[in-house]
């Protein structure tokens, strides 16, 4: 964690000890540009996950990928997403779902910029 960071982390930590329905503190623009997006999101009605563990559940990777659950349970079958199990109960490494975004996005990216290059040469375009 970067020094800044770290100090901005304290300094929230600090002024949600004291009472009081309002805070106020001194965060870098950094930390208030990331703030403003969480804020942003919520207010938006998406879902923002807060992790304290590196891993998540099926359930909630398939929140983040904006797909179901059994989806998400064929991509641990075919080995697409990494997963170990704790008892009966599978857990998913944050970074393999967030690998797995990165990746499908780019494969949908390149297959829309296919798409819309045969538009254009079939002049399917105005």
């Amino acid at each position: 964690m970067s020094d800044v960071l770290a100090r901005d982390t304290a300094a929230l930590h600090h002024a949600l000890e004291q009472s009081g329905d309002e805070v106020s503190v001194h965060v870098s623009r950094s930390t208030a540009e990331l703030l403003a997006q969480l804020i942003d999101a919520r207010a938006q009605g998406r879902l923002v996950i807060t992790q304290t563990e590196d891993e998540v559940t099926p359930a909630q990777a398939a929140t983040m990928l904006g797909i179901s659950r059994p989806q998400v349970r064929r991509l641990m079958d075919q080995r697409v997403l990494e997963f170990r199990k704790v008892g009966t109960h599978h857990r998913i490494p944050i970074a393999s779902v967030e690998a797995f975004r990165a990746v499908e996005h780019s494969r949908r990216a390149s297959a829309l910029a296919e798409l819309a290059d045969l538009q254009n040469e079939l002049g399917l375009t105005e």
